[in-house]
C-alpha cells in the first residue's frame, strides 16, 4: 500500500534535466544590463563600485596627505604593528584574535591599534593599504597582510622568515 502512495506521488515520477539554455530564467535577470568593458576585467584589489552613469567610482574617500603622514609614522613606529578591531588582551573579533594569538606564539613584540576607536583612521587606513577590512598587519614599515594571509604565511613558514629579517634589520 505505501508503495503504490509513493508511485502516485508527484515527487515520483521520473525527471529529465533540463539543459541550462532550456531552464527559465526569472525575468529580472534580464533586465539587469551587462557589466561595461570596464568593469568586466576589473581587479579584485582595490575596492569600487559602478556609478549609476557606467563610471568606476572609488568608495573610499582620497587619504588627506596629514592622515598618510600620521599612519607612515605610526606604521614606522615599530617592526610589527597590528592595527586590529579592539586590542591584544582585548581583540573584538575573531580574525584580530587570530592574528594577535599567532605573532604571541611567534613570541615577537608588536604594538596594536584599536581601529574601532577612531573612524577617521579605519576609513584611512583602507586607503593607505589598499586593504578593506581588519586587521591589517604591517612588518618593517610594509602591509603585510589580513587575516587569511597572515594564517596562510604563518602555515607556510613565510611569516616566521619575514619577522626574523624584520627583526635583524
Amino acid at each position: 500500500m505505501a508503495a503504490s502512495a509513493t508511485a502516485a506521488s508527484p515527487l515520483a515520477r521520473p525527471t529529465v534535466p533540463l539543459s541550462i539554455t532550456a531552464r527559465r530564467q526569472p525575468a529580472r535577470v534580464a533586465l539587469l544590463p551587462r557589466a561595461p568593458p570596464a568593469i568586466q576585467g576589473l581587479s579584485l584589489g582595490r575596492p569600487a563600485r559602478l556609478s549609476a552613469r557606467g563610471r568606476l567610482v572609488r568608495c573610499l574617500a582620497a587619504l588627506s596627505p596629514d592622515m598618510r603622514a600620521t599612519l607612515d609614522k605610526v606604521v614606522g613606529s615599530s617592526k610589527v604593528v597590528l592595527f586590529m578591531k579592539g586590542t591584544k588582551d582585548f581583540p573584538q573579533c575573531g580574525f584580530s584574535h587570530t592574528v594577535v594569538q599567532i605573532l604571541r606564539s611567534l613570541d615577537v613584540p608588536f604594538e596594536t591599534l584599536d581601529v574601532l576607536a577612531n573612524e577617521a583612521l579605519r576609513q584611512g587606513l583602507k586607503e593607505y593599504s589598499s586593504w578593506p577590512t581588519f586587521p591589517q598587519l604591517y612588518i618593517d614599515g610594509e602591509f603585510f597582510g589580513g587575516c587569511d594571509i597572515t594564517v596562510e604565511a604563518y602555515k607556510s613558514g613565510e611569516l616566521q622568515e619575514t619577522l626574523e629579517k624584520a627583526m635583524c634589520s
